[in-house]
């Protein structure tokens, strides 16, 4: 199988906010710029793509995240609570670079007081050729349903350790399901779930691996491949 010649590059965007010469929040955000010589066109609009949601959440955590970081540095004060810095960060992975195929996600921490922050995940899995991103539905395969098909998978992997998930965690795994909520690996999709959605928090965020019976590898996609 041919490998992919596009090249990551990381870069971020990092600042420590302060308030009366206290620093009250730091972030850093990472995000991916793109390049290859095979998909010029579409690596430079996905990497615009990214950059300008980085900038967008740039101006979020320095406006509103900022506000709510000032107003609890002022209650911990006037009450002489600790005071508790902000803290915010933005990290991704490319989990799947083949042939015209470009799969990653990015996971947001962020912490605003109390005993810990949240982490929430969003993904995608582009087609360079056609620059656009592909749903885990055009994958799908097998005449059965999907949807059917993957809770069977999930059930069964979750019964090798069903102590770490909630007792109701058939009925989560069907109501918690969504769509957009995968990425492509070498091996298979990885399916996943956000904290709290099937499992307490100190299960994290739960991923099961689909390995590419009923689905199709993404770089099967791509045409006019030289394999």
């Amino acid at each position: 199988m041919e490998r992919s010649a596009t090249v990551v590059n990381n870069l971020i965007l990092e600042d420590n906010l302060t308030y009366r010469g206290v620093t009250v929040l730091h972030y850093r955000i990472n995000y991916p710029e793109f390049s290859s010589e095979k998909y010029p066109r579409s690596t430079k609009s996905i990497s615009n793509y990214y950059s300008r949601i980085a900038r967008q959440f740039q101006r979020f955590i320095e406006t509103e995240i900022y506000r709510m970081a000032v107003e609890e540095y002022r209650n911990a004060v006037e009450n002489g609570y600790p005071v508790r810095v902000f803290d915010v960060v933005q990290s991704y992975e490319v989990t799947y670079n083949v042939s015209c195929i470009i799969s990653l996600y990015f996971d947001r921490y962020v912490y605003t007081g109390g005993a810990h922050g949240v982490t929430g995940r969003t993904s995608h899995t582009w087609d360079l050729q056609r620059n656009r991103q592909i749903t885990l539905e055009e994958l799908f395969k097998c005449d059965t349903d999907m949807k059917e098909y993957l809770m069977e998978c999930i059930e069964r992997q979750i019964s090798r350790e069903p102590d770490i998930y909630f007792e109701d965690y058939r009925e989560r795994i069907s109501q918690y399901f969504r769509e957009e909520n995968f990425y492509c690996e070498p091996s298979g999709v990885v399916i996943y779930y956000q904290q709290y959605d099937i499992a307490p928090y100190s299960s994290g965020i739960r991923t099961f691996l689909i390995p590419y019976n009923c689905f199709t590898d993404p770089s099967m996609l791509c045409v006019n491949v030289v394999r």
